[in-house]
């Protein structure tokens, strides 16, 4: 009987500790001396530059019409599961490595990460930006939202909209 509720409570203890674990890799790749956390070999370099701006990730899928964070908050549901852009005005970037971004318009916001951490933005980019991705109301755990909040000036909600994206387009020119 003893023998039973050891394994089981070793069992839990590997589960809970296999879902940080699972999480920290998800949240900043492999782990670096220099930046715990960090994974040196993705940097924050524009795939695309132009009259329209500085593109991260993929190329941004051409005739888009981006839907503002504050018509999206307004009501997440409408948005669906299919990828699409979003707008609004960068105000907080990632500081450890660049792998994740807030998009704000008119109050609203929702915390932009990089598709599978392929790639990352400038740990300075402001302005306005174009994401295009999936849109989802995530809600965080303690960990999720105490780890967020020290990697930037936003602080984490327990419940965000939150977009994977592909591809970021940021600034004009």
């Amino acid at each position: 009987m003893k023998r039973g509720f050891l394994f089981s409570m070793l069992a839990a203890t590997a589960l809970v500790a296999g879902g940080a674990y699972a999480h920290d890799d998800h949240a900043h790749g492999d782990k670096s001396e220099e930046k715990p956390g960090c994974d040196p070999k993705v940097t924050a370099k524009a795939t695309e530059t132009g009259k329209s701006g500085s593109t991260y990730g993929q190329p941004m899928p051409a005739s888009l019409t981006a839907v503002s964070i504050a018509d999206v908050a307004a009501d997440p549901a409408k948005v669906g599961d299919a990828p699409r852009a979003f707008s609004g005005r960068i105000t907080d970037v990632c500081q450890m490595q660049g792998c994740w971004m807030v998009l704000e318009h008119q109050g609203s916001f929702a915390r932009v990460v990089m598709h599978d951490h392929a790639f990352s933005v400038p740990k300075d980019a402001k302005g306005d930006a174009v994401v295009y991705g999936t849109l989802k109301v995530k809600t965080l755990s303690d960990a999720e939202v105490e780890h967020l909040s020290k990697e930037g000036r936003t602080p984490a909600s327990k419940t965000e909209l939150t977009i994977d994206a592909t591809s970021v387009r940021i600034g004009q020119g």
